[in-house]
């Protein structure tokens, strides 16, 4: 039958976001034998990789299959975000910077898809998180991001903006976000709004309050939100910053609970995700910070 390869791309994909990897690795193969261009299985694939902590074998797959997916326009961008993020977990800081170099920068400039910008900003503020400098690469994605600061289509959206606007060292932009935020919370009305007021805006202020230097209030901000996070949409994959960012507020924060809550949030990916060297790296300096 005519494109049912398709559907199993998609089912693949719904297979993952439901923790059910083998099958939706499975399922990808599937479609991907039936289309080796079809760019959504290679994308499910892609995430089976990322979840069960398989980087090498993602590097592999996404390099030897990349002139099969980097023509769809749609995911293109996406796709090489995931390729990016193996090389974050696994230190290659370079390799990441070359993709975003090469490929997600300039795909999200061009392109000005709400994907491709959420993309751009995680795949630079994971690296800014590792300690990467990641020079002025936030400037032609934030002169996107701030033309959609009113928007508040999605709260998952409205924080990559925030990452955006700190970032690219814009505190007009990011004072006008968080207004909007706030006048939206008190006078919007519908499902985002209602997500807004629960987890997006302490979110967002939890950002801000990070790049001031003011962790011990991050990490009250966020913390007690972090379990509703999947709330404001995204994957597992992309929320995953989240998970990064509250461990990093808590290890920064000088009060001695939140360096115990860094520890407990540690495990807890650990055990989410075993092979995880960026878990690894994150135990290492906690365990120094506990000791030293």
């Amino acid at each position: 039958m005519p494109l049912y390869g398709y559907l199993y791309g998609m089912y693949a994909f719904g297979l993952e976001e439901t923790n059910l990897y083998d099958s939706a690795e499975k399922t990808a193969r599937m479609s991907l034998d039936i289309n080796r261009h079809d760019a959504w299985a290679t994308h499910a694939m892609a995430h089976v990789f990322e979840m069960g902590g398989r980087q090498d074998e993602g590097l592999q797959f996404m390099s030897a299959t990349e002139n099969d997916w980097n023509v769809c326009g749609m995911i293109a961008c996406h796709d090489y975000w995931h390729y990016a993020l193996y090389s974050v977990e696994k230190g290659n800081y370079s390799d990441a910077v070359g993709l975003y170099d090469t490929q997600v920068g300039p795909l999200a400039a061009k392109s000005g898809a709400m994907l491709d910008m959420v993309d751009a900003c995680s795949l630079l503020y994971r690296l800014q998180l590792e300690g990467v400098n990641v020079g002025d690469r936030y400037k032609d994605i934030q002169d996107v991001c701030k033309q959609h600061l009113d928007d508040h289509v999605l709260a998952f959206n409205d924080a990559h903006f925030m990452m955006s606007c700190i970032g690219a060292g814009d505190k007009v932009s990011t004072g006008k976000l968080l207004e909007s935020m706030r006048s939206f919370v008190k006078n919007g009305k519908g499902y985002n709004c209602d997500v807004t007021t629960e987890v997006g805006l302490a979110l967002c202020e939890a950002l801000v309050s990070y790049d001031n230097g003011d962790f011990a209030k991050a990490v009250d901000l966020v913390s007690p939100v972090r379990y509703q996070v999947i709330k404001i949409g995204g994957s597992h994959a992309q929320r995953d910053i989240f998970n990064q960012f509250v461990i990093h507020c808590a290890m920064k924060s000088d009060t001695e609970e939140h360096k115990k809550l860094a520890r407990q949030l540690l495990v807890e990916r650990k055990c989410l995700k075993e092979n995880s060297p960026l878990t690894d790296r994150l135990m290492a300096k906690a365990m120094v910070q506990h000791t030293g």
